[in-house]
């Protein structure tokens, strides 16, 4: 019979494991011996941090991020099919959701494997829940193009499908391109449509701010740079 894959959230930050994760959530990945994680390293602090029973020499990682060849997917299934459960864990945040994570899950769900979401921070929904947009009708688009013509072009299709549809969009940036897109969606956008900007969240510089694009141009900008953010659109 195969192995159970767990999907196991990371705390936003450098933050301890207890103070984002439920107990019974800890609970879960104390006994696991195999991991699939983005990076071996930070995997093994937030591990060490949540108290595994088996010394970190002994659990078996394996890496699944950008560079993992879709081709070699298939190899990292095998503590499942061997019977073993298995943790999969992002660098942040909730694993599967923009994360190179969905390819595996997708695969465990074609063999029917069994996988297990665990509760955990989402940078998503905590910044929709905290903007007062629309949280009934909203759509998240990840990454937008970096360059400045087609970043532009793409703000005002998105402006204008949100006010089509009333629906909130988000979507993130690099964080050392956070700056850049705010520019960018000031300039884009229409002065009456609402943008909140989440910055750090879950961590002690948080901050979420919901303003219209004509307010923000009238106020200081806020301090994203190099900093997690999530924007959020509403026309």
């Amino acid at each position: 019979m195969a192995g159970t894959l767990y999907l196991i959230p990371v705390p936003l930050g450098p933050t301890a494991p207890a103070d984002s994760l439920p107990p019974g959530v800890l609970a879960t990945v104390r006994p696991l011996a195999h991991f699939i994680v983005e990076q071996a390293k930070s995997a093994r602090a937030f591990l060490k941090a949540a108290g595994t029973e088996l010394p970190l020499q002994e659990l078996s990682l394996a890496e699944l991020n950008e560079h993992t060849r879709s081709s070699e997917l298939e190899a990292l299934l095998a503590p499942l099919y061997a019977g073993h459960d298995v943790g999969l864990l992002s660098e942040a945040g909730c694993p599967a959701v923009a994360d190179p994570g969905a390819d595996l899950v997708a695969l465990a769900q074609r063999d029917n494997i069994k996988v297990i979401p665990l509760i955990g921070p989402s940078s998503l929904l905590l910044a929709l829940m905290a903007s007062g947009l629309n949280g009934q009708r909203f759509a998240f688009h990840g990454y937008l193009p970096a360059k400045d013509g087609e970043r532009r072009k793409t703000l005002a299709n998105l402006e204008t499908e949100s006010r089509k549809q009333r629906q909130t969009q988000l979507f993130i940036e690099t964080p050392y391109r956070n700056r850049a897109m705010f520019d960018a969606i000031l300039q884009a956008c229409q002065p009456t449509s609402r943008l909140c900007v989440a910055t750090d969240l879950t961590l002690p510089g948080e901050s979420i701010r919901t303003r219209t694009i004509g307010q923000w141009k009238q106020e200081t900008p806020p301090d994203i740079e190099r900093r997690p953010t999530v924007f959020l659109l509403l026309a």
